[in-house]
């Protein structure tokens, strides 16, 4: 794997590794010398693909499936990861999540909780199980980081439940900086602005124009982009840095918002 070694040594477990941001992580990781467990709920194929660039690059990889709405889901997926025999478990990129659309207007609680139990309550549950683990090792207990949004300071229309979400991602992360920093535990979180994905020219084109147009960087973000963070905050290059909120946005968050 090319990279500069940066995580060499760590076993980092990706939640949602089978989507685009989620796969630019664990490639970046495992570029940088860690062994990744990539986390996936329905993308099997997906998520092993990735794997198997990685083996075939030289690097180690797992994949594991579970829904992690469900608690004791949580709990198995970071056992798993622990207990692959790649050795202990030093990072958690808890990168799962949704982004659907409703109007507020005609928003159930059902909906609601959907989004919450998938965006907020999976990271509450995984970053407590993956604390657990990581205590153990003392003053370098590893890191956490949680993928956050802009949207977390700057809601979207349709995205109540979304913008919700991330925004206690982001808070959560700074508490659980409080509170786990004794152990040795760094908690920070990434929030990205629009990532491109396959097909997205396509389905919104008004909306990437507008935000390349917006962009001081000129362009839309890369999965990698997000993934470079990612590697940052689990690096010793970060070791002082815990319970903030990294933006990766091409610069759209310092413009005016009129």
């Amino acid at each position: 794997m090319s990279g500069r070694g940066l995580l060499e040594g760590q076993v980092a477990l990706v939640t949602g590794a089978g989507g685009g941001i989620g796969r630019g992580i664990a490639m970046r990781f495992a570029q940088e010398g860690a062994a990744v467990v990539l986390h996936c709920r329905t993308a099997v194929e997906a998520a092993g693909e990735v794997a198997s660039r990685i083996r075939e690059s030289g690097g180690r990889a797992l994949v594991v499936r579970g829904d992690l709405t469900e608690e004791d889901v949580c709990r198995r997926v970071v056992r798993e990861a622990a207990d692959w025999g790649a050795g202990r478990l030093t990072a958690l990129v808890n990168n799962a999540g949704v982004q659907p659309t409703r109007e507020l207007a005609g928003m159930t609680v059902a909906e609601w909780r959907a989004v919450v139990d998938t965006n907020l309550s999976s990271v509450f549950a995984c970053t407590q199980a993956a604390a657990e683990i990581m205590r153990e090792r003392g003053e370098d207990g590893g890191s956490i980081t949680h993928i956050a949004s802009i949207e977390a300071s700057r809601p979207a229309p349709l995205h109540a439940h979304y913008a919700a979400s991330k925004a206690a991602v982001v808070m959560h992360a700074r508490a659980a900086a409080l509170e786990y920093g004794r152990f040795g535990i760094r908690v920070n979180s990434v929030s990205p602005g629009l990532i491109h994905r396959e097909g997205l020219e396509d389905a919104w084109p008004e909306g990437v124009r507008r935000w390349e147009a917006t962009a001081p960087a000129g362009r839309l973000g890369r999965p990698e982009d997000v993934g470079d963070a990612c590697v940052f905050l689990a690096s010793g290059l970060a070791s002082w840095v815990t319970g903030h909120d990294l933006v990766v946005d091409g610069g759209v968050s310092a413009g005016p918002g009129w």
